[in-house]
């Protein structure tokens, strides 16, 4: 007999998932049944919110799902942070949750992990929530999943098992895949009235989010074709490289890059929310597009009446809406490369030259790392002042949810995606203790992850939080651990960075590793 839980490894591994991550419990050994059946890899985190950051950090360098594996009640409120996490900076990932027998479910009898409405739960850190109250629906629902991840904007999904679905006979179900609907594309007129606005236009912008990356040879051709500088967020940096003359760089929260907006007469803005943590860093509530007219593309609906009204709302996929839009496109001479250069050398102006330097030895050292970034300084700094060396190789968890400890896990998963490239981790003293445990993970999975701890002995950027509301810190200042003792009782190499020049020694010697490298760096040695 194959049960529903097998049937279910089996499917997700014919739509393509190669990796999951879970820590198995009472309720979820029958859907560990089928793994060995399949070519997925499994990593044991230690606690299942560093399930879901790995996860992220595997889609966010792929832009492919993961599957996680949690119990119901504990595992599945475990993982609802990183899932937030994932919902807001539209990273896929696939996590199924075991749940209580269907009979007692909603009793409040107290059973193992009983949750009233795991579903419910769910759907608040999902894009679609879903109990499979028998086998026959698994087909039609992971199409549903992988329809979600393949054609609209991605998100976690979340599919909730009771034990007696997941143990009942599924010899009968038809196992042969759903086809995945097409991503969707641009309404030919809305092309050309868009083509229109920007024939017309002497001082254009484009504005780049994290939904472009997959785009970026088009987009690149595209930025030519109408010469206008390009601004990135977080999630879209490396669509254009370092050196292109339209390449804005630095973040769009700064003056320099909101007066290009205010200048500017049309501004195309691809696959970007035009949203707090990227375009009002500062929460000084000033960001505005001014009188520009706006061209929006996003691949979802709802999106395009968020932020910022559009003169034209086009509901597309990035690569296809911009293959559809550079054949309407007249080339023009509207001065992009100088306008670019000017604003460059003013943002230039606004770099600090300690953080600058530190970023630079990570270049240096590893030119073609993946950077995962905690919510700590230097990270805040590298989203202005590093430039990604191509798209979906640098992430910072100070976007969207901005959670504390992500960093760690999701390099991990970022390095299980692409062993090919360095990975760094640069994470916070104060991060690192939240999912310091990962390691154990790493060590166990062989993942060789430079972890760089930025250590200033506080939670610095709430306690300038504090001094500018007018008071003095409270709480900031924590208690830190010995992270190197901490770090080979894990059995890692450990090493403390006195300067660049260790910085770079010590990266580049953790590539010879298979296991993580921790390099503490003090901020006062640095700065």
């Amino acid at each position: 007999m194959a049960t529903c839980g097998e049937q279910l490894i089996k499917l997700i591994s014919a739509y393509g998932i190669d990796t999951a991550f879970g820590i198995p419990g009472t309720h979820t050994i029958e859907l560990y049944r089928g793994l060995p059946q399949t070519p997925i890899r499994h990593v044991s985190p230690r606690h299942e919110q560093g399930a879901g950051f790995m996860a992220d950090g595997y889609a966010r360098v792929t832009g492919k799902p993961a599957v996680c594996i949690t119990v119901s009640g504990p595992g599945g409120y475990n993982i609802g942070t990183a899932m937030g996490q994932a919902k807001q900076d539209s990273i896929p990932m696939l996590v199924i949750s075991a749940d209580n027998n269907s009979w007692e479910k909603g009793l409040g009898e107290g059973r193992l992990h009983e949750t009233r409405n795991l579903q419910a739960a769910m759907a608040e850190c999902s894009v679609w929530s879903h109990t499979l109250a028998r086998p026959d629906e698994l087909p039609k629902v992971i199409a549903r999943a992988f329809a979600i991840f393949n054609s609209e904007r991605p998100g976690p999904v979340h599919i909730s098992m009771p034990l007696d679905v997941i143990t009942a006979n599924a010899d009968h179900v038809d196992m042969e895949l759903w086809p995945l609907p097409s991503r969707p594309a641009a309404s030919p007129v809305q092309l050309q009235q868009a083509a229109d606005l920007l024939n017309q236009a002497q001082n254009p912008v484009i504005a780049l989010g994290g939904g472009a990356a997959d785009a970026a040879e088009l987009i690149r051709e595209l930025a030519t074709k109408i010469d206008a500088p390009v601004t990135t967020t977080h999630n879209a940096k490396g669509i254009l490289p370092a050196d292109h003359p339209l390449h804005v760089g630095s973040s769009p929260s700064y003056q320099p890059i909101r007066d290009l907006y205010q200048a500017a007469d049309v501004i195309l803005a691809i696959g970007t929310e035009l949203a707090e943590t990227d375009y009002d860093f500062f929460f000084n509530g000033q960001f505005s597009l001014g009188q520009a007219k706006l061209i929006r593309i996003d691949i979802e609906a709802a999106q395009l009446s968020r932020n910022a009204r559009p003169e034209i709302a086009i509901q597309a996929d990035a690569a296809l809406a911009s293959a559809a839009l550079l054949p309407l496109i007249n080339p023009a001479h509207r001065q992009g490369a100088d306008r670019t250069a000017t604003l460059r050398t003013q943002l230039k102006a606004l770099d600090h030259p300690g953080y600058q330097r530190f970023l630079d030895s990570l270049q240096q050292a590893l030119p073609k790392a993946v950077v995962i970034g905690d919510s700590t300084q230097p990270a805040y700094f590298a989203g202005a002042q590093y430039d990604a060396p191509q798209p979906r190789s640098f992430a910072s968890a100070a976007t969207g949810y901005g959670t504390l400890g992500h960093a760690l896990p999701a390099a991990f998963g970022a390095k299980l995606a692409k062993p090919e490239l360095p990975v760094v981790c640069l994470i916070g003293d104060g991060g690192l203790q939240f999912t310091i445990n990962e390691l154990a993970s790493a060590v166990e999975a062989e993942i060789p992850v430079a972890v760089v701890i930025w250590n200033n002995q506080r939670y610095e950027m709430i306690a300038q939080n504090f001094e500018e509301a007018g008071m003095q810190p409270i709480a900031c200042d924590i208690y830190t651990p010995d992270f190197l003792t901490i770090a080979q009782g894990y059995g890692c190499p450990a090493y403390r960075a006195e300067n660049l020049e260790s910085l770079i020694g010590h990266l580049q010697q953790a590539q010879q590793q298979n296991i993580p490298t921790i390099i503490e760096v003090m901020e006062k040695d640095f700065l």
